[in-house]
């Protein structure tokens, strides 16, 4: 730890003011304008600072504290300003260590700095000098403390990955309609019923996309469903008809070719009555479960429910069955890449699920890794792309640099086995404290060419060394 004292306005008259430059720091950092002055009962300093050519290295902190003295030993410390660079301030943030007050600052993201305090005036302060002690301080001399080990020794050391290249962005959008056909029949009554509304919901769906100038619709899918009731070869008859029926509208209603289409159809859903049975507080619920978990002839296992059940069964005629007869419907397309950042940034604000996971992390590597708004933005890429190993893996590491290891934990188990995850995990166990068992992670991922993993084992080492030492 290096300290120094500067004095820097000597023989303090109340109500005094110095407008001359002092340098401090080996000329790193320049203090302006001094203004040092009594009203009433305080003592009011107020003065400024350049450290724009001041060189903090990433594991590092400068304090400077001003303060009031005399040569008859008085003085009076006032609040310190700390200079800290990026890896000691997301530390001191994440385990709570970072001090009280206004002046904390993140050094890279600081020019100047403007101190105003004051303090209860005494007789003394009349010939005080106003001073300004500094302390360096690197991470590995604050980590503990006199007495107690307060946090691991160990500092981590993150491997993000940049997404692959999303060579063609396809999305879809989803939905299902419920479209009212006479009895038996296949043919599509715009006004019948609830049409209007059911119709509506897929122009609505499509029309989003169509008018996109970003996107270009490439398929339309149609699956249509049946519920169980009349015989199985009719239900097969309508499924399949309405189906096209509804392909047909869509056609009419748009410039589409044919061939962006497909269908399918389902002669009776099963599978929905049997969500509906297992949601649902019947008394025969479990026997009905039994039923339709059978294999064997569709027409057979209806008639059966419909006998054994008969309250049941009318029950799930009237309020289960309209809901099975459905059309499912995606709509799939092609959005355009994006190459300028600013463009990016805009669409993120708006409408962030055009971007690929690979464009919003070009956008995050505009800001440090550590930030506020680099960790903001890989938590919406989890939340945009849940199952992606990536995202998963950035998002761990972002946890960690929180604090949040249980978060972390989560994480990494979506976060396959690439050589990054298996160096996050072993990261994860060194916080902890688990120094022995993280080290066979941090070796592997190492001999698998992750470059962080050399000065990680060092670090490793150290925190271990200092734990058995004590």
């Amino acid at each position: 730890m290096k300290k120094m004292m500067y004095s820097v306005l000597p023989l303090l008259l109340i109500a005094a003011m110095a407008d001359a430059q002092t340098t401090i720091m080996d000329g790193q950092v320049t203090v302006g304008t001094t203004d040092v002055f009594r009203n009433g009962d305080k003592i009011f300093v107020n003065l400024s600072m350049d450290v724009s050519d001041l060189k903090i290295k990433s594991n590092e902190e400068v304090i400077l504290t001003p303060e009031l003295c005399d040569t008859a030993g008085n003085s009076v410390k006032l609040p310190e300003i700390w200079l800290v660079g990026r890896n000691r301030y997301f530390y001191q943030l994440r385990n709570g260590t970072a001090p009280e007050g206004r002046y904390f600052y993140r050094k890279k993201k600081l020019s100047s700095v403007i101190y105003e305090v004051n303090v209860p005036y005494e007789d003394w302060m009349k010939y005080a000098d106003l001073m300004i002690n500094e302390d360096v301080c690197g991470c590995s001399e604050l980590l503990a403390s006199e007495d107690d080990m307060l946090f691991s020794p160990f500092v981590p050391l993150y491997a993000y990955v940049s997404p692959p290249v999303e060579m063609v962005k396809v999305r879809n959008i989803t939905g299902s309609a419920f479209i009212d056909f006479p009895v038996s029949q296949t043919i599509i009554y715009p006004e019948y019923r609830d049409n209007p509304s059911e119709l509506a919901k897929i122009r609505n769906t499509i029309d989003v996309v169509k008018n996109d100038p970003d996107a270009k619709i490439v398929g339309i899918s149609i699956k249509g469903y049946a519920s169980p009731e009349s015989p199985y070869d009719n239900n097969t008859r309508l499924a399949q008809g309405r189906t096209k029926a509804l392909m047909e509208y869509v056609r009419g209603q748009y410039d589409f070719s044919e061939d962006i289409f497909t269908t399918d159809y389902e002669p009776e859903d099963w599978e929905g009555l049997r969500k509906f049975v297992a949601a649902s507080s019947l008394e025969d619920k479990d026997a009905i479960l039994e039923w339709i978990d059978k294999d064997m002839d569709p027409d057979d296992k209806e008639w059966a429910i419909k006998k054994r059940y008969p309250e049941s069964y009318s029950y799930l005629l009237q309020t289960c069955y309209p809901a099975l007869r459905h059309s499912d419907y995606e709509v799939k397309y092609v959005l355009r890449s994006y190459t300028d950042i600013g463009e990016m940034k805009r669409i993120l604000e708006t409408e962030p699920g055009k971007l690929s996971l690979y464009e919003m992390y070009q956008i995050a590597s505009t800001y440090e890794e550590g930030s506020d708004e680099y960790n903001e933005l890989v938590s919406v890429m989890v939340h945009l792309f849940p199952n992606d190993e990536v995202a998963n893996l950035n998002a761990a590491n972002v946890s960690m640099y929180k604090g949040d290891l249980a978060a972390a934990r989560r994480y990494l188990e979506k976060a396959g086995d690439r050589p990054e995850a298996v160096y996050a995990r072993g990261l994860l166990l060194a916080i902890e404290g688990k120094y022995a068992e993280a080290r066979p992670y941090v070796v592997q991922a190492g001999d698998a060419g992750v470059q962080e993993a050399l000065e990680c084992l060092q670090r490793i080492d150290r925190a271990a060394l200092a734990v058995n030492e004590e």
